[in-house]
């Protein structure tokens, strides 16, 4: 292959395909740059060892033409080899070459000079062809492989069977919409693709397979983000017989392997750290700890303070809770309002914040604190306040997110380059946003803490939840949980959520039905496959790991899909 080529095969007689990445003319000699899956090689035309026809057709090459060429590979001179290329001491001199495929003029560029900006990503969709040939993309997706291929070796040494599960099923809640595929044999009914292979891999542990895992392609009818996409692969684990501790230790050892394919490392045992204290100190259940900038409760410091807004959330039972920024004082007022927009695009009113400097302070705060505030909040000299008063659910995710913004802003230095952490005793339901019910915190399958099921009926808010998320970095690579094996205890989270024995019997009498024959205790972990080729790889986008992606509206502009039925077709489903 092009990129294969070194000085030892140097004298040997080769033929190489690929496509033209540029071609130079230069003082009656034409050179080529031949690029193939596995990299580069310069290709020399000259008229005293290539063929006259050959020679004369090198020089009307074009960019991303298909040969094949013959020639032999020589040692280039010292002062034409070159170190950016793998190859560069070598170059292959043509004795002849076919054109294989003509090509037209590429709508993107596939060359990319050192340090210049690919193109615009819709366009880069639009022509996928042509940027998937990039060699980012092709070193994201051939790191995807190794990553792949190494899980599955990983799971197959620990005694797991990897086992496909359906992709046409029937519409699951799972915290999503469904997508739905209507039938053509029975008119009027729909399938739904799988949102994950939850259900089914419960039923294969009562089947008795208890260890499964599966590459599993999921769907999901949801609102996208960089980190979201209508249909993704994640890596899905169940075992039965087993404690969280296991399901930890295994997961542990297949991001180790899977850090060091990618040259990177991830420092086993990982951080572990509950729910509660994750939301108390970083405002959200995926922190990015690489930093510090903990979230402080400033409650008390404020109990005094006579100012409206901090005043009327503790009279609400609400909490005053705040960043300090060591040196936030230099930052300009655009730069504060940066991280206030911040704050607000996460649902808050806005921050309140303020400058202490060596005559007192600045900014709204100031004039309310005095000096024993400060040093309450234990503000020196040139620090910054950043915080917000209210409820927890609104303050904890706008300090979250200006936390995040505030470390950019202010360049904090990273402590460590990768942080890895387990986050751990998770609630079992959430209040619905409009406090008119409950809805479960990771899905209804979860099992609760042991000492809370006496309250699963009149409290259910309170209920803990044996579930486990792992994070790196600030996002979510993985969630899991132990699973509810008792057909009966099932049926009461499932009334809890508000279901009826009909409704129950619909979507999940199935599911019930396996628990009655016989199920063992069990648990797993679904692992975000895209997510973590894109921390891996280095990429800013899921859309840069997968090839063939949609766009943030769900659409595929390189097929052009979705798309509208014609009639006939409409007709045969029934449809109108």
């Amino acid at each position: 292959m092009a990129g294969s080529l070194r000085e030892q095969d140097a004298g040997r007689t080769q033929r190489l395909a690929g496509w033209v990445h540029r071609r130079r003319d230069l003082g009656g000699m034409v050179f080529i740059d031949l690029r193939d899956r596995s990299g580069i090689v310069q290709v020399s035309f000259g008229p005293d060892w290539t063929e006259p026809e050959s020679f004369g057709a090198a020089g009307k090459l074009g960019a991303e033409d298909v040969i094949a060429v013959r020639g032999e590979v020589v040692r280039r001179p010292a002062e034409a080899q070159n170190p950016e290329m793998a190859t560069g001491a070598v170059e292959l001199q043509a004795t002849s070459f076919e054109l294989l495929g003509d090509a037209d003029t590429p709508a993107i560029p596939v060359h990319q000079n050192p340090g210049e900006e690919p193109p615009a990503e819709e366009l880069r969709l639009l022509h996928r062809h042509l940027d998937l040939r990039r060699a980012p993309m092709q070193a994201a997706l051939e790191l995807r492989h190794r990553l792949v291929l190494e899980t599955r070796n990983y799971l197959d040494r620990l005694g797991f069977l990897e086992i496909e599960t359906p992709i046409l099923t029937k519409p699951m809640p799972e915290g999503a919409r469904d997508f739905l595929v209507p039938s053509r044999v029975h008119p009027g009914e729909f399938y739904a693709l799988p949102q994950s292979p939850q259900i089914y891999k419960q039923i294969l542990m009562t089947a008795g397979f208890d260890r499964y895992f599966q590459i599993a392609r999921c769907f999901r009818d949801e609102d996208q983000r960089t980190d979201r996409q209508p249909e993704f692969t994640q890596i899905d684990v169940e075992a039965s017989f087993i404690a969280p501790e296991d399901i930890l230790g295994w997961i542990e050892g297949l991001m180790v392997r899977l850090s060091e394919v990618a040259g990177m490392g991830a420092p086993a045992p990982f951080q572990r750290m509950a729910y509660r204290d994750a939301l108390d100190c970083y405002g959200s259940d995926r922190p990015d700890l690489r930093f510090g900038l903990e979230i402080e409760d400033w409650s008390e410091p404020f109990a005094d303070v006579d100012f409206r807004i901090t005043r009327a959330a503790l009279e609400a039972g609400g909490r005053v809770r705040g960043l300090r920024l060591p040196g936030g004082a230099s930052l300009s007022r655009k730069q504060v309002g940066v991280i206030e927009s911040a704050a607000r695009k996460a649902g808050a009113p806005g921050l309140l914040w303020v400058k202490r400097t060596e005559d007192g302070g600045s900014g709204p705060l100031a004039r309310f604190l005095g000096e024993g505030h400060y040093d309450a909040l234990s503000l020196r000299a040139g620090d910054l306040a950043l915080a917000a008063a209210g409820p927890d659910a609104v303050t904890s995710p706008a300090l979250a997110a200006a936390r995040l913004r505030a470390a950019d802003v202010a360049a904090v230095p990273r402590g460590r380059e990768h942080a890895w952490a387990w986050i751990l005793d998770f609630p079992l339901f959430d209040p619905l946003p409009d406090g008119a019910g409950i809805t479960f915190n990771h899905h209804p399958f979860v099992m609760p803490a042991e000492e809370d099921l006496p309250r699963l009926e009149s409290d259910p808010l309170s209920c803990g939840a044996r579930a486990y998320d792992l994070v790196y970095n600030g996002s979510e690579l993985g969630s899991g949980s132990l699973r509810i094996h008792d057909a009966a205890l099932q049926e009461r989270v499932l009334r809890a959520l508000g279901l009826g024995d009909r409704q129950i019997e619909e979507r999940f009498g199935f599911l019930l039905r396996a628990l009655r024959s016989g199920a063992p205790p069990h648990g797993g972990i679904a692992l975000g496959m895209d997510r973590i080729v894109q921390h891996f790889a280095g990429a800013t986008s899921l859309r840069d790991v997968i090839a063939f992606p949609k766009t943030t509206a769900a659409r595929a502009l390189f097929e052009a899909a979705p798309g509208r039925p014609g009639r006939a077709e409409l007709e045969a489903l029934k449809l109108a």
